[in-house]
């Protein structure tokens, strides 16, 4: 996730654009091997060399064989989404089932990392979520198309800049005519803090609308995902797990945008974003301590059953 902050006016009007619906306590059962597997592959991701960002493609083709490899083992094909930028070669990779032109739901997460950093929340912890979710999902059959995507280049220099991977990947299905019907960015799923203050807000006032302890996972859209955010935290809350919260806001508020989403939102599709809430929780969000032992693989382990039965809701006929 890129560096900025939720705007002054975002702040001001929360209390009015706020729709909060927390999970019940902590109920699933979390088996050890997939929260094993789960540090497995953000270990592996954050130790990839050179890093894995825009100035060094072989760093990210790294990370691209690996995820490749991880959901072909657990039955996705996968296909290579690639393009250029300055020269340089970068692609997606796409993982596809279901009936052929049919809706789609969309489940991405990036998988560069900003600077020369390790990038464990930022974001091996998505892509670690959307490979065990891949597993989970692995003798589903979905009425309508779903897509599993790992993006390049979501990170600085390339947000916002026209070359982001999941731009890319949102301007072909518009070309191609693809119906969405919702696409999920995953973006920094690692860090929980049950210690009360550790939730941290633009204003104080916004603690009256959140707990202030950042244990729960928050769902971002516009007013026009009001009833996908719903959908999806109910189905979330359903399977239990990690707690959940989620804001439907103005578009104009740009602290809304700040991931994969927003090139969805610019083809005239709808997405939102889930996530741990970035620097208003983790202390080392940008920093060279992004590390794999910062993170919460018991809680990442919740919440990939959860994420994949809003998985399945979604691709229900409607």
């Amino acid at each position: 996730m890129p560096a900025g902050g939720w705007p002054l006016q975002w702040a001001m009007a929360a209390p009015l654009l706020l729709f909060a619906a927390a999970s019940p306590a902590e109920q699933s059962v979390v088996m050890p091997d997939l929260a094993q597997r789960l540090e497995s592959h953000v270990r592996t991701l954050t130790s990839i060399q050179p890093p894995r960002n825009f100035a060094h493609p072989a760093g990210l083709e790294k990370a691209a064989t690996y995820i490749e490899s991880e959901l072909q083992a657990v039955g996705w094909p996968v296909a290579s989404q690639p393009y250029a930028v300055n020269g340089n070669r970068y692609r997606n990779l796409r993982a596809l089932r279901g009936p052929a032109g049919a809706e789609r739901v969309v489940v991405g997460a990036h998988y560069d990392v900003h600077g020369d950093l390790p990038g464990a929340d930022d974001n091996a912890s998505a892509v670690a979520i959307m490979l065990e979710v891949a597993r989970e999902l692995g003798d589903f059959e979905p009425a309508l198309g779903l897509e599993l995507v790992a993006f390049t280049l979501e990170e600085h220099p390339a947000f916002s800049m026209g070359v982001m991977g999941s731009g890319v990947h949102a301007a072909s299905l518009r070309e191609q005519g693809v119906e969405l019907r919702l696409m999920l960015a995953l973006e920094m799923l690692g860090y929980y803090v049950d210690t009360p203050g550790s939730q941290r807000f633009p204003l104080p006032g916004l603690s009256w609308w959140y707990p202030d302890r950042g244990n729960f996972v928050a769902l971002i859209g516009r007013f026009a995902e009001f009833f996908s955010l719903r959908k999806v935290a109910g189905a979330m809350r359903k399977t239990g797990g990690v707690p959940v919260h989620y804001l439907a806001s103005p578009v104009a508020f740009d602290g809304i945008s700040r991931s994969d989403h927003r090139n969805y939102w610019e083809a005239g599709y709808p997405a939102i974003m889930v996530t741990d809430s970035a620097f208003y929780r983790n202390p080392h969000y940008h920093q060279p301590t992004d590390t794999a032992d910062t993170l919460d693989y018991r809680r990442m382990a919740q919440l990939v059953p959860q994420i994949a039965a809003a998985v399945r809701a979604l691709c229900r006929p409607e």
